[in-house]
């Protein structure tokens, strides 16, 4: 039973730090309430704190899952990726469209569309799937005008100084 009166879309664009950290804050807050909460990860098959956290700890509440694989993308995706995303897509569809959950986050989901492994129109007609009481979050780098135009609220997240630069990896706990 959802237990939004009213569900917005947001999204977390940007070059800076924090965008799946500030969706997943939202994801904690949500369970906190006795909420449901369903997280798609695009782009993403590497094993993150917070993929173990949920599992270990939130899962009567979150459920995550990835749609990737284990390395990054570089370049032009592969056709592994091309379908990853796309059956990603269709299950959060699944999910958001299930009366089961109340907030959606599309992790990375902007970086997808950016780097084609999905449609710009496609996620369009996602969005416009949402139903009236289901909270949908969109999350990554270059989120696309039309997205832009689409959200009720949208955040960028601006890099002003990042340890990066001086060659500091993530680190386990703080950044996966």
């Amino acid at each position: 039973m959802p237990k939004l009166k009213k569900g917005y879309i947001q999204v977390y664009t940007g070059n800076g730090k924090g965008k799946t950290t500030a969706a997943l804050g939202l994801a904690l807050r949500a369970a906190g309430r006795g909420m449901k909460v369903y997280i798609g990860q695009f782009m993403k098959g590497q094993e993150y704190g917070e993929l173990d956290a949920i599992n270990k700890y939130l899962s009567q509440w979150i459920t995550m899952e990835q749609y990737g694989t284990p390395k990054f993308v570089v370049g032009k995706p592969s056709e592994e990726d091309i379908k990853m995303a796309k059956e990603g897509l269709k299950k959060a569809r699944e999910a958001m469209l299930s009366g089961n959950y109340d907030i959606v986050i599309l992790d990375e989901v902007n970086v997808s569309i950016y780097l084609k492994t999905l449609d710009l129109g496609e996620v369009l007609n996602f969005i416009k799937e949402k139903p009236e009481k289901v909270e949908l979050i969109l999350t990554g780098r270059y989120a696309p005008q039309e997205i832009i135009d689409a959200a009720d609220l949208v955040t960028e997240m601006k890099e002003i100084k990042h340890y990066y630069t001086k060659g500091v990896i993530a680190r386990e706990g703080i950044e996966k």
